[in-house]
């Protein structure tokens, strides 16, 4: 069942909407209409619909409002826009706004609609699958570089507005350098896989876990104060210790990890000081011996 949402403060034209639907050649679809504009962008913001069809007009505000709004607060449902106006004008600032596809509502008829609504989810797809691509790292599947430094950001925007904590846990592979020398690339790839997965069950699912590059990983840990931070810094790294992780033909490898802690803002009033301040406890974990926490408050900072 493909659920669809449609926007419209006019009622026949729903209805309009729901009699092109059942006139379509395949597919089973489930219509939700919204009237107005705050329901219709509470509804958008759930993304629990294959497609939005919105109407230009909703009462004092418009559609190219709602796109914009929607977008900015992360919203990807494909959307197709509907007007009773035909001017090539509104055509454009439809597609600059966001939507994917463009229907005047006198020319409609179950065939334009169900193509164009194809059209959309397909459209909307490739580009979910391309954001998917720019934010993800291919081999561990968590977020990568570039998304850790959007979430790191976001996140410290909201502690320092709401007064809430928040930690961030820099993790390292100790001696990850000589697996590769040793056992080879493919070894290493299988090591930093399994490590991964056991760094991020290692948190909650409000937090998030990263893989800024190599053999280096990062928590970002919402409304975590220092000592909660140290403890699920160590819970970490002992579930990559806890068993040999098993490369090649069945060779076991034993992996340890060394992590820093730094405390929103104690240790770093910004996202970057946050991470240079995991980053020197971290440098003092290896320091010490690896396979161990440190936080950021323990390390004497350089003179």
């Amino acid at each position: 069942m493909t659920r669809v949402l449609v926007i419209d403060d006019d009622r026949l034209q729903f209805r309009l909407v729901q009699q092109h639907f059942k006139n379509f050649q395949r597919g089973t679809y489930e219509l939700e209409w919204s009237e107005t504009y705050e329901d219709g962008l509470a509804k958008l913001l759930t993304n629990e619909y294959a497609v939005c069809l919105l109407d230009f007009r909703l009462g004092e505000r418009d559609g190219l409002q709602l796109i914009r709004e929607a977008g900015e607060k992360g919203c990807h449902t494909p959307i197709v826009f509907l007007t009773a106006e035909s001017s090539d004008n509104i055509d454009i600032q439809a597609m600059e706004a966001g939507a994917l596809d463009y229907l005047v509502k006198g020319e409609i008829s179950p065939k334009t609609l169900e193509r164009s609504l194809r059209y959309a989810r397909n459209l909307g797809d490739t580009l979910g699958e391309l954001r998917r691509l720019a934010t993800r790292d291919p081999l561990t599947g968590l977020p990568n570089r570039r998304e850790y430094d959007r979430i790191l950001s976001e996140e410290e925007d909201r502690a320092r507005r709401f007064g809430h904590p928040l930690s961030l846990v820099i993790i390292d592979l100790d001696h990850f350098k000589a697996v590769n020398d040793l056992h080879g690339h493919a070894a290493g790839d299988a090591v930093l896989r399994e490590a991964s997965r056991r760094i991020a069950g290692s948190i909650r699912t409000v937090d998030r876990a990263a893989r800024l590059g190599g053999e280096e990983f990062a928590l970002i840990l919402v409304q975590t104060g220092p000592e909660a931070a140290l403890e699920v810094a160590r819970r970490a790294i002992a579930g990559v210790a806890a068993q040999p992780i098993v490369v090649g033909d069945g060779v076991p490898l034993r992996v340890t990890a060394s992590a820093g802690i730094a405390d929103f803002p104690a240790d770093g009033a910004t996202a970057a000081e946050l991470f240079v301040a995991a980053d020197r406890a971290l440098y003092a974990a290896k320091h010490g011996g690896r396979n161990r926490a440190l936080q950021a408050r323990a390390v004497p900072k350089a003179p």
